[in-house]
């Protein structure tokens, strides 16, 4: 078993991560793939998480530590892998939705025996760790490096958050926060060798914390919203804050803001003078595409379209 930290003897500084998934080789910190990524998350709302995806062919690389978390998900296949790490070796066959899962500290190397593509992602452990405290657990939990497995969960996770780098962040940065939440939430609570059972939250945000929140959306609609700010104005963490708010509101912050930023826009859409493109810059959509896509998925009809029938 792995503890994070453990056997890793050069740390990079946290406060500026690498914008490629990177490892140790010797004292030098390299990209852990080669080649350049198809899609990358250098431009992402993150911060401690790094992203990216790879089509590869025939590849080995070389004995390497990882000094954060590292996760795989394969994209395509199949394709013969081997692995070596800690005295240990295995060959895996493995296809579509394939994950390997490993944690800092951990040394190894890989051969891949044919061409894959597959979507690789760094989590400092300060990520984890945060999300832990959230979870109101004492300190980071352990986790075991695994070389094959399966996990509908992550693979939905991580292919969403690959569609949302490809198309360049559309649906904005609080939608960002709430995937790496889950994603480290995902890990810890399916992986980690937690002490004592998780407690259950119970009860949604007071009135007057929620009268605050809906003031503070509602006032930035046109701006980005971000998880960590609406969580300080409702006093809890992020993680608590989520949760909280669904129970009381029945969606998701993201979701209600999407619900009220279509509100909005209806609104604005009333007045003739006002073209598409300001309506969407008005609400805080990244541009027309994404705000016709969303509206329509609401209302049944572009913005157009609706304009044109009220």
């Amino acid at each position: 078993m792995h503890r994070p930290g453990e056997g890793n003897t050069t740390q990079r500084d946290e406060s500026t991560p690498s914008k490629r998934v990177s490892v140790l080789v010797g004292t030098r910190s390299v990209p852990l793939l080669p080649g350049r990524p198809l899609t990358d998350s250098s431009r992402s709302p993150w911060s401690g998480l790094v992203m990216e995806k790879h089509r590869l062919g025939a590849v080995e690389i070389p004995v390497h530590e990882h000094d954060t978390f590292c996760l795989h998900l394969q994209t395509s296949g199949p394709v013969e892998m081997d692995w070596n790490s800690s005295g240990r070796s295995g060959r895996i066959r493995s296809g579509v939705g394939n994950l390997i899962f490993l944690t800092p500290g951990t040394r190894d190397s890989l051969l891949w025996h044919g061409p894959s593509q597959r979507i690789v992602t760094s989590l400092q452990p300060s990520l984890l760790r945060q999300a832990a405290e959230q979870m109101e657990l004492k300190g980071l939990c352990d986790f075991e490096n695994q070389w094959s497995f399966q996990d509908e969960q992550l693979q939905l996770l991580l292919t969403e958050m690959d569609r949302e780098m490809a198309a360049g962040w559309p649906m904005g940065s609080l939608y960002g926060d709430l995937l790496g939440m889950s994603l480290s939430i995902a890990l810890i609570r399916k992986y980690g060798h937690i002490s004592a059972p998780l407690v259950p939250l119970k009860g949604g945000l007071s009135q007057p914390r929620l009268k605050q929140v809906f003031a503070y959306i509602e006032e930035h609609l046109d701006g980005e919203l971000r998880l960590q700010e609406l969580a300080d104005l409702a006093g809890l963490s992020p993680f608590h804050f989520a949760r909280s708010f669904r129970q009381s509101v029945g969606a998701t912050p993201h979701q209600y803001i999407l619900q009220k930023r279509v509100q909005r826009a209806k609104e604005l859409l009333l007045r003739p003078e006002w073209s598409i493109e300001q309506v969407a810059s008005a609400t805080g959509f990244a541009g027309a595409s994404q705000f016709s896509r969303v509206f329509r998925q609401s209302a049944g009809a572009t913005p157009t379209e609706w304009r044109r029938n009220v």
